[in-house]
């Protein structure tokens, strides 16, 4: 069971995100070729696709921050030692951390409001508590990762090592 925890851990993310662009890509080809062939749309198409997309962006954003992706000014960590960059890092974990916990918090009242009148998706006909359940499950995974960064941060402070700044998209 560890090496499956382990697993999910590494790659929950690219998963869940492989998952809905490929639903998202699948659902747009195939309502464009209705649309350009058949003349002929759907409405649940548009909301496969809007909704598809909305997961991505919050599950991408834990992607990121567990790997260090985010949009950032560094410049300044190029001059500091390993030490200081841990500091840096460990304070903008615990700022984003801590808007996190504020927006998880708020971004119930929707899913609730959502839950107790009963409303459901103009296409799909589905209830929109699992649509708007993307922005809580997205803070949530950030706030894990977060957790985790902090976590791999303290233990490089504390053992001298450099810290983890992220994969290197372009040299």
């Amino acid at each position: 069971m560890p090496g499956f925890l382990r697993a999910l851990d590494r790659n929950a993310e690219r998963w869940a995100l492989l998952v809905f662009y490929v639903l998202l890509v699948v659902t747009m080809a195939v309502e464009v070729l209705r649309r350009e062939a058949f003349s002929y749309s759907s409405i649940w198409g548009e909301e496969v696709v809007r909704y598809s997309f909305i997961y991505l962006a919050w599950i991408g954003a834990a992607s990121a921050v567990r790997e260090r992706a985010h949009i950032r000014i560094d410049v300044i960590m190029h001059y500091l030692g390993p030490r200081m960059k841990a500091l840096l890092y460990m304070l903008g974990d615990l700022v984003m951390f801590s808007v996190a916990l504020v927006a998880l918090y708020w971004s119930f009242e929707t899913v609730t409001v959502s839950w107790k009148f009963g409303s459901v998706s103009h296409g799909l006909r589905v209830s929109m508590v699992w649509f708007l359940m993307a922005v809580p499950i997205g803070f949530t995974l950030l706030i894990a990762r977060l957790i985790q960064s902090f976590v791999h941060d303290v233990n490089s402070l504390r053992t001298g090592k450099a810290v983890f700044e992220g994969n290197q998209l372009f040299d």
